[in-house]
């Protein structure tokens, strides 16, 4: 867990610390699914600026995410350019005023980094715009083999039902 000591940072208001840090990120685990920063450390900026009331705190970096499609469960990769801004008041009764992510005098990188990441991250995880999926007939994988298959016929466990909507019908 990488975390940045503000203990050291002794910034008056409109004072403004930028510089580098490495983050270390941990696989995310969506829809079941395990999501992979590749590297596992990626390099970022912050910057601290000290407001009056405050502190407000920028981080960016770029990932690389590997995992599966959700479509076909092919391999899937996307890198995304994060771009976060935390608010941390001073002197705040109000909860929503503080950072989760600040706390004895430390700022925690990548419970801060894995948020925004997952929060930057598209609804479904794709390996290309137009994936067609699985089959849902037989499970291949509609990129490489595209097909269709027959209407399957009636389910004869519904016959019972069936005759008795013909005979409905023929009384009319």
């Amino acid at each position: 867990m990488t975390t940045f000591s503000l203990r050291h940072l002794k910034l008056r208001t409109g004072e403004q610390f930028e510089g580098p840090v490495d983050i270390d990120l941990e696989p995310l685990v969506l829809g079941g699914q395990e999501y992979v920063p590749v590297p596992s450390t990626v390099p970022a900026r912050l910057t601290v600026t000290k407001a009056a009331t405050g502190s407000v705190y920028e981080l960016s970096f770029r990932v690389r995410l590997q995992g599966p499609c959700f479509r076909c469960l092919a391999d899937a990769v996307l890198e995304p350019a994060i771009r976060a801004r935390e608010y941390h008041a001073t002197k705040a009764a109000d909860e929503e005023l503080r950072s989760p992510y600040v706390g004895d005098e430390a700022l925690e990188l990548s419970a801060w980094a894995r948020d925004a990441l997952a929060l930057a991250l598209p609804d479904k995880i794709l390996c290309r715009t137009d994936c067609a999926g699985l089959c849902p007939a037989c499970g291949k994988d509609l990129n490489i083999e595209p097909h269709v298959h027959e209407e399957p016929g009636p389910d004869s466990r519904w016959a019972a039902l069936e005759a008795l909507r013909a005979d409905d019908a023929s009384s009319y």
